[in-house]
């Protein structure tokens, strides 16, 4: 299955590596950075590049590409699942997922791979199987492991939770207060033409649990309206029978954080946009210049405030400078990448931000054939766009009442509007 494992930064420098079976040339990885020159950005570089010997599947997470070799034919929606696995687990351990972090703790690190993957094959990649087996690095245990000489975390005992029907918590688990915490996180997706007509909206949606609860509690999510929701995946834990049959999510859960549940509404009809953008981006045929006005306001925020707001313009080349007049926020341009951004920060609905001036193009240049786009970032607290709510958590099983809440938020993923 899986033959090599080969993390690279954000540059391109290849910092860690991986071998399962026989060493692979780190020239493989040429075809990947070919691709990766080609792409414009991190992001679109294409999951699955086949080389003359190899598939290379990658992944990236936090400014880092988690490329793994493949010799054989094997699904990469089966890989590249576990790419992201490994990425949650470090995650886990060490609090973030970076570079920096992972060079720290190369040999937790190494002895994590070497666990969650057995001759190619994922093995172990549950995180509270895996902290049996490898204790979490901490600052006491790094001092005495600098005192004693002895570098290996790995524990004595066989993990409990890897040979019973429930491998993804372990057993006698004790907590002095018990919890269990939900968060609502809600992106959303969009394209706005230049009359402010909706092109297409979409919904992503996670629900991140926090639970810390002794024994072995059996608990049930439900919500006042999960009809709404198109497409849905869950953590192994949950009951996928009760789902379809009561739209309830029924789970013994695993022991700290973990992602419980994913999900996506296409439907245009549920999704409402939280803020509308009026603006005008021209360019005179007579002289190098060009005017902007851009007013941003609340749509559909249901009574919440709208925070972190930006709007990032992607200028043509000819753009020398912007000499504009923010009514609310900053606003800076990059003359070297071409960026203008628009720092808003909180919106007061009572007075509407506005951002207008004039743009200096090049002497010479010709007019800009293509008006930029506007990208939209926000985040609105306790929202979840899609009206999506948790009605009641339920626990059975387990005697004690333990403390619940549930966060909402809604923020922007690839916003963008037309001009």
């Amino acid at each position: 299955m899986i033959h090599s494992l080969f993390l690279i930064n954000h540059s391109g420098d290849i910092f860690l590596e991986k071998h399962w079976k026989s060493v692979i040339s780190r020239s493989v990885c040429d075809y990947f950075f070919e691709a990766k020159e080609k792409a414009a950005e991190p992001e679109n570089v294409a999951p699955v590049l086949q080389t003359p010997h190899h598939y290379l599947i990658t992944i990236y997470r936090g400014k880092l590409f988690f490329l793994s070799v493949v010799q054989t034919e094997a699904p990469p929606l089966f890989v590249i699942e576990f790419l992201h696995r490994v990425a949650d687990i470090f995650q886990d351990y060490f609090g973030e997922c970076s570079e920096s972090v992972i060079k720290d703790n190369v040999v937790t690190v190494y002895e994590l791979l070497e666990e969650m993957l057995d001759n190619g094959f994922p093995l172990a990649t549950e995180s509270n199987v895996l902290k049996e087996m490898i204790r979490p690095p901490t600052i006491l245990r790094s001092v005495v492991n600098t005192l004693t000489g002895t570098w290996s975390n790995v524990g004595d005992t066989l993990p409990t939770g890897q040979l019973s029907n429930i491998p993804w918590r372990r057993a006698g688990v004790k907590y002095t207060n018990n919890e269990a915490y939900f968060d609502v996180i809600e992106e959303i997706d969009a394209i706005v033409d230049k009359s402010g007509t909706t092109v297409c909206a979409e919904i992503q949606g996670v629900i991140e649990a926090c639970v810390r609860l002794t024994g072995m509690p059996d608990l049930t999510l439900s919500f006042m309206n999960p009809r709404l929701l198109d497409d849905v995946s869950f953590h192994p834990c949950v009951r996928f029978k009760r789902w379809e049959s009561e739209r309830a999510l029924s789970f013994i859960p695993p022991d700290g954080n973990f992602t419980l549940m994913n999900y996506h509404v296409s439907s245009q009809n549920l999704v409402a946009l939280p803020v509308y953008v009026k603006q005008s981006i021209s360019f005179f045929d007579s002289g190098p210049c060009g005017r902007l006005d851009i007013t941003v306001g609340p749509k559909q925020t249901m009574g919440k405030t709208v925070e972190a707001l930006m709007v990032t313009i992607h200028m043509p080349k000819a753009v020398l400078s912007a000499n504009l007049t923010a009514t609310q926020g900053s606003y800076t341009y990059d003359l070297a990448t071409k960026v203008l951004v628009w720092d808003i920060g909180k919106l007061n609905p009572q007075k509407l931000p506005n951002l207008k001036g004039s743009l200096s193009l090049q002497a010479g240049a010709p007019k800009p054939e293509d008006n930029p786009s506007l990208n939209i970032d926000l985040k609105i607290q306790q929202m979840a766009i899609s009206g999506l709510k948790v009605s009641r958590l339920e626990m059975f099983g387990e005697k004690y009442k333990p403390f619940k809440g549930v966060k909402y938020l809604t923020k922007a993923g690839k916003f963008q509007v037309r001009t």
